[in-house]
């Protein structure tokens, strides 16, 4: 029997195609009659594999956090350095994958990647001391500030053009123009000056649950 011209469909080849045409042209590009297309089949062909599109999206959101090293969540590691560790490796799958990260931001769902990934961070949290609650919040919180940090560039918001930032008007945004020369520096140092903020002041926290008598007037 001859072999078929074209690979034969499945779901992660779909995903595959999903994924990338998000990542090249965004949230609104993906339609099932665009995505048959880009893959050579007919529309109908795709519901054998997916009953909808939201489904193949949210397939295609769950790659990209499956993306994310959970291992320090059970591996000896200190909170600190987990939430560190894991910060970063979430952070670094999002900016592959900026255009995802609008639905992402909006919360696991039933997404299996994404349901482990809070199981392992409220585990993990929970594990080395904190309360359930508390747990639940770090949770929340990192992934607000995980998300908001690859939604945008700060650095890449400003122009080149010197001439825009008159010092007359802005007296302090003489060197502007230059920052989205260096836009990848300094959005990480942004991020990591952030993140290590929040877990120092995490940290705070945690030490005034074990001795209520440091808690802060």
């Amino acid at each position: 029997m001859a072999r078929p011209r074209k690979p034969l469909l499945s779901r992660d080849r779909i995903v595959t195609a999903a994924l990338a045409l998000i990542d090249e042209e965004g949230l609104a590009a993906l339609s099932t009659r665009r995505l048959a297309a880009e893959l050579g089949v007919s529309g109908p062909s795709l519901y054998n594999h997916f009953a909808t599109k939201e489904a193949i999206l949210d397939a295609a959101a769950d790659t990209v956090v499956t993306q994310v090293d959970l291992s320090m969540f059970g591996d000896g590691r200190d909170w600190r350095q987990a939430l560190l560790d894991w910060g970063r490796s979430y952070r670094a799958a999002l900016t592959d994958h900026p255009h995802i990260v609008p639905f992402l931001a909006i919360g696991p769902g039933l997404r299996p990647a994404g349901l482990r990934m809070a199981d392992a961070v409220f585990g993990g949290m929970v594990e080395a001391g904190w309360p359930p609650a508390h747990a639940t919040r770090i949770g929340a919180l990192m992934r607000y500030f995980v998300t908001g940090s690859a939604l945008g560039s700060f650095a890449g918001g400003f122009v080149g053009d010197a001439d825009v930032y008159d010092p007359a008007d802005y007296p302090h945004l003489g060197q502007a123009h230059l920052l989205a020369k260096h836009q990848r520096q300094i959005d990480s140092g942004a991020f990591e000056t952030g993140l290590r903020a929040l877990i120092d002041g995490l940290a705070v926290q945690f030490e005034a649950l074990a001795d209520p008598g440091t808690a802060p007037a």
